[in-house]
């Protein structure tokens, strides 16, 4: 079973790089502290948001302790349109102070690191040692949990399970390209409303494909 997961993966991999070309990362960033900040503020947020957003901040904000040094009120009115900003706030600027306080306001590139910062679950982890540090992982946003229990790689719909449901049939090396692609597919083809089956590069490998 789990051979015929791992051989649909690779095709589902080399069909989708054709498609779509080398996956990447939709948040703009220059270091591992800029894409940290721009992952917490895309939560329930389109990245096209934060990346408006994120310019000021990145040119006002240039280090863990400017973050950590941040009026909250301020901060607040500053990522406001990206919602749930009081959250999203509180959350940066209590990462940062750890950061200063625990890692000489560096961000660490482990996972167990990651994730006892405020604000920093599993999916955020990944996507920053993924793309900012050259780690593979897997991101397993609202986009990675729909497709892959429609390509029928999954059945749980906790994405820490999906996330090691996938981890045994992609290829490690692959885990964030594998991320971006799935993503990028569920934002122009794959849609949730109503995928457009009938242009999909793996319609053939998908069980739950509507009759084209």
């Amino acid at each position: 079973m789990r051979k015929n997961l791992k051989s649909r993966v690779k095709k589902i991999l080399t069909r989708l790089g054709k498609a779509y070309g080398p996956g990447k990362c939709a948040l703009h960033s220059s270091n591992p502290l800029e894409l940290l900040v721009a992952v917490i503020l895309s939560a329930q947020c389109t990245d096209k948001r934060v990346n408006i957003v994120t310019p000021h901040l990145f040119k006002k904000y240039k280090t863990a302790q400017d973050y950590a040094k941040a009026h909250p009120a301020t901060f607040e009115e500053e990522i406001r349109s990206t919602g749930f900003y009081k959250n999203k706030a509180r959350n940066i600027i209590a990462c940062a102070k750890e950061i200063v306080a625990k890692h000489d306001g560096k961000v660490p590139n482990k996972m167990e690191e990651l994730v006892k910062l405020p604000g920093v679950g599993r999916k955020t982890a990944n996507a920053v040692l993924g793309n900012a540090f050259g780690i593979p992982g897997l991101c397993v946003d609202t986009h990675m949990i729909r497709i892959n229990q429609k390509l029928g790689l999954t059945k749980n719909t906790d994405p820490v399970k999906i996330e090691f449901d996938l981890m045994p049939i992609v290829p490690e090396k692959e885990w964030t390209e594998f991320s971006h692609l799935i993503i990028h597919h569920g934002r122009v083809r794959c849609f949730a409303r109503k995928p457009d089956c009938s242009h999909c590069a793996i319609n053939d490998l998908c069980p739950s494909r509507e009759d084209i």
